[in-house]
């Protein structure tokens, strides 16, 4: 599999360099500068392609493979077809895309965040820092920080007064800081300046909005970009929902496998891919990951490898280290890298390392401008998995398949 790397552009204080000194072959970016909704123009792509792909002499070369992410506007996720100018803004995204060179475009399709966590430098015992996603922490800033209308129905009795107890120690710092890390999560452009708010009427947004009205939202996009991509010769691949179940009231439909089928029965397009999250997966406990690559082995072009740690309660997690935690790694790369030998070079998955720890030099940074971001963890990430599939490789196929 070809080995990849999330590069933030030329303001990312991680630079090619690192990838390069870290192993990675390919680049994993996007304009992360422009907002949902607006389109990316072919010159600006071009532009990107050619900080990424033309190496100063004496460098190893590297390539842009994958498009992380082209934003799927809200309108899209409220309106569905009915979000005319926003989808043609983002086939003309995937069309600039195309013209320069990618041939994989990863998108999520989560109303509102992107993803959400309450701690973006939790302490470990190593000394180093991780993500972490804690559900009183979480619950006491739904029911009494944002004091979302109808929330307390989201949680038992026991659950409110746990979260209750979290929200009488936070001091004003601490609250916000929480703030500004659950909305750390918004995509593009829009994750400056939002108060609360305006969180609360973008959440407000979907009040009439269940699981069946998004998942058919979801196809409805799909029917009308799959074809355009499935021409231009790109995958789509979609990103499972972080965490995998509902949040705020907003409504989830691809945390399982049962969501996938769905997805790819109604729209069953070679076009129409997965970006295979083992984090995000691996937050379920009913979530039986190598059994979901392998039913979905031929339309995964893309792989976030992490692992979580699940607490308890099975709700909250932290960021484990890339080959602990609750995830099998081992039986997840078996069945990708068997994927993998089947297809023609110009097809081969790519991985890239998923929300390093935060640890040595790293540490001594201030603000950490991309959260789960930091070069050393994620480089410690990738070297662990180089080292299984350096074993995995080794493996006839009959034994590779077996190890599922």
């Amino acid at each position: 599999m070809r080995q990849g790397w999330r590069w933030f552009g030329p303001g990312d204080p991680v630079t090619l360099d690192h990838a390069r000194q870290a192993g990675a072959s390919d680049i994993v970016s996007a304009l992360h500068h422009l907002p949902p909704a607006v389109a990316w123009s072919r010159a600006e792509v071009e532009e990107r392609r050619a900080l990424i792909e033309d190496s100063p002499a004496g460098r190893n070369p590297l390539r842009w493979s994958v498009v992380e992410s082209i934003p799927v506007a809200d309108e899209i996720k409220r309106e569905g077809a009915r979000a005319g100018a926003a989808i043609e803004a983002w086939i003309a995204s995937l069309e600039a895309v195309a013209a320069v060179g990618p041939r994989v475009v990863c998108y999520n399709f989560m109303p509102v965040l992107d993803w959400t966590r309450t701690d973006l430098d939790w302490p470990l015992a190593t000394g180093a820092s991780a993500l972490r996603f804690d559900q009183n922490r979480f619950a006491a800033f739904d029911l009494f920080v944002l004091k979302r209308p109808g929330a307390a129905a989201d949680y038992d009795t026991e659950q409110q007064a746990r979260a209750r107890r979290v929200a009488d120690s936070l001091s004003e710092e601490d609250v916000s800081a929480l703030i500004r890390t659950v909305l750390a999560g918004l995509p593009g452009g829009t994750t400056k300046g939002l108060s609360l708010d305006e969180f609360g009427d973008c959440l407000g947004a979907y009040a009439n909005i269940d699981a069946a009205r998004l998942r058919a939202n979801l196809i409805a996009f799909l029917e009308i970009v799959a074809p355009v991509a499935q021409a231009l010769g790109v995958r789509l691949t979609i990103h499972p929902d972080d965490p995998p179940r509902p949040l705020f009231g907003l409504p989830r439909i691809a945390s399982t496998r049962e969501d996938f089928e769905q997805i790819f029965q109604a729209v069953p397009s070679p076009a129409n891919g997965l970006c295979f999250c083992t984090g995000s997966l691996g937050v379920r406990a009913d979530n039986d990951l190598p059994a979901i690559a392998t039913r979905f082995a031929g339309r995964i072009h893309f792989a976030h490898l992490r692992a979580t740690r699940r607490d308890a309660d099975q709700l909250g997690f932290q960021e484990a280290d890339h080959l602990d935690g609750d995830v099998d790694m081992p039986a997840v790369l078996a069945v990708l890298m068997a994927e993998n030998r089947r297809r023609p070079e110009t097809e081969k998955i790519v991985l890239r390392p998923d929300h390093g720890h935060r640890m040595l030099a790293d540490l001594a940074a201030g603000d950490v401008r991309n959260p789960g971001y930091t070069a050393a963890g994620r480089m410690k990430g990738l070297a662990e998995l180089r080292g299984i599939m350096r074993v995995l490789d080794r493996l006839p196929d009959e034994t590779l398949a077996s190890l599922r």
